[in-house]
């Protein structure tokens, strides 16, 4: 899995590339099929921005968060992150049982 941290007009320091990183495992563990992750941390004014684009298979997983502090932005990005990706994994999980319904008992 590839996770690539870019910033706008911010530096991204060890610091702040290893709290995010830490966030997308614990969110990143639900779910096998991840191909790669880019997030994007930006500040606009007094406004802190994160952005991740999570690549699964036969899907792209796109949340932004925003806030005063970057960190928070983080957090809460993480906490949407990790409901998206349990909905996305839910509805594959139905998907895959809805066929067996649908075979013919012999």
């Amino acid at each position: 899995m590839n996770i690539n941290i870019t910033g706008h007009h911010l530096e991204v320091t060890p610091a702040i590339r290893d709290y995010v990183q830490a966030k997308l495992d614990r969110v990143i563990r639900h779910f096998d099929h991840v191909t790669a992750v880019h997030v994007i941390l930006s500040v606009e004014k007094l406004r802190q921005k994160a952005e991740v684009t999570v690549h699964v298979r036969g899907k792209d997983i796109f949340v932004e968060a925003q806030d005063e502090n970057l960190y928070a932005s983080i957090d809460a990005l993480a906490d949407k992150l990790d409901r998206q990706v349990l909905k996305h994994k839910e509805k594959k999980a139905e998907h895959a049982h809805e066929a067996l319904k649908r075979q013919a008992v012999e």
